[in-house]
């Protein structure tokens, strides 16, 4: 999607009823610098706010995503562009949140390592190589909880007996044995337990 087309267009619209971007933002809840940035095209509006900020604009969704009126003729192919963009938009951001994952863990599993080495083999304080070794583990525990919740958020797992695509909670995918991000859970669907695969979209 074109950000810098919408964002024109949602200043043409609101222009058009007449209003500031304070007002606007004053009637969405949120503040004024939103605004500009939508009109701008620095960010989007957020999906919470995107029909209420359509119907103070006098739009529809699919006219605001594509920064334009649209015909009533064009309307389901538009409709049907803006679904497959807003889809390659939530794969990508997906794919950026995994690869985030990495850089968090890895950085700092190798630095508990580290610290864990430094406080076996180096010589110093009793004291110190207990705080050393606490430090490390607790870090080392902490990135773990983190990059879990990470992976848990971001997408779905699909359950290789049935195919069904679905979101564990936290402490399902945290106490699953696992692989990779490959987990032996049970799926809610069939009952049966297997090794399921992460996955970016709810179908292909």
């Amino acid at each position: 999607m074109d950000q810098i087309k919408i964002g024109k267009f949602i200043a043409s619209c609101r222009k058009e009823q007449g209003i500031t971007q304070a007002a606007l933002a004053e009637k969405l809840g949120i503040s004024d610098r939103a605004v500009s940035k939508w009109e701008t095209g620095k960010s989007m509006p957020d999906s919470g706010i995107m029909l209420e900020l359509c119907d103070f604009l006098k739009l529809n969704v699919n006219e605001l995503l594509s920064g334009e009126r649209i015909m009533a003729e064009i309307y389901d192919k538009r409709a049907e562009e803006n679904l497959l963009a807003m889809k390659r938009e939530l794969e990508e951001k997906n794919k950026q949140m995994l690869k985030a994952e990495y850089l968090v863990v890895i950085p700092a599993v190798l630095a508990g390592l580290v610290l864990v080495f430094v406080a076996s083999f180096v010589t110093m304080p009793v004291w110190l190589r207990i705080v050393l070794l606490a430090f490390a583990l607790m870090m080392i525990f902490i990135v773990a909880f983190i990059a879990v919740g990470i992976e848990q958020k971001v997408g779905y797992y699909e359950c290789q007996s049935c195919g069904h695509r679905y979101v564990p909670t936290y402490w399902q995918t945290n106490l699953a044995p696992h692989t990779g991000r490959t987990r032996y859970m049970k799926c809610p669907e069939c009952g049966k337990r297997s090794w399921q695969r992460k996955v970016l979209t709810k179908e292909d």
